[in-house]
């Protein structure tokens, strides 16, 4: 009879890279929490640090100065925000208003998510600062919704289901009366029952399709 032969025990010493990114990425959410609660300006390394159980050394490791932090946590949260293509074609309902529907339920629905408010506020706080993360949100998180709804109203054009019209402008207008005001309600407390919501987006949507519908040439109906 063989003795049991006990495995290895590990021995301490540098992370795996599986475990250092999860370690960077706790960092990232430990600084936005922190950026939102106090602003940029009073939040300190070393209360990042702190809090994060991290030395200010492994801090400036990867990021040379606050700055860098921030903006890298920013990006972090932005892209978390991102709704894939391929997820924005599978809302197609096969109807242009249905997905237009789909479409501003499953934004709001995004939006008003607690990291998707947390990212508006500190967006809104701190973008006199840091300007390029308004306009890197709206690059990477909102334009490629209304690049999408834009192709969706120019192939309902070329069909004659409406009438032609400038599609950026009209899926930007859309996109801003149906989620915009929304989501500045919620942040201020005035959250819209599941009803209420899709009540305002059908009547945002029917509103958008009557004013694009193919009129008679030389006469109203």
């Amino acid at each position: 009879m063989t003795d049991d032969i006990a495995p290895p025990r590990g021995r301490p010493g540098r992370p795996t890279r599986e475990q250092a990114e999860a370690r960077h990425q706790e960092l990232l959410d430990t600084a936005l929490d922190l950026f939102l609660e106090h602003g940029f300006e009073v939040t300190t390394i070393e209360t990042i640090a702190a809090r994060v159980s991290m030395t200010k050394r492994t801090i400036y490791a990867r990021h040379p100065d606050k700055a860098t932090l921030f903006r890298t946590a920013i990006q972090r949260a932005i892209e978390r925000q991102v709704v894939p293509r391929d997820v924005l074609e599978g809302l197609d309902q096969g109807e242009l208003g249905a997905t237009l529907e789909a479409i501003a339920t499953l934004r709001i629905q995004q939006l008003a998510s607690p990291h998707g408010l947390r990212l508006q506020h500190i967006i809104n706080t701190e973008s006199y600062r840091f300007p390029e993360i308004f306009t890197a949100y709206y690059e990477q998180s909102t334009r490629p919704v209304i690049d999408h709804v834009a192709a969706l109203l120019d192939r309902a054009a070329a069909t004659g289901e409406i009438a032609p019209t400038h599609s950026e402008f009209a899926a930007s207008a859309f996109m801003s009366m149906v989620v915009g005001g929304r989501v500045r309600g919620i942040m201020g407390g005035l959250a819209p029952t599941p009803r209420e919501l899709d009540e305002r987006v059908r009547f945002t949507v029917r509103l958008l399709l009557d004013g694009l519908r193919p009129r008679p040439v030389g006469g109203l109906s």
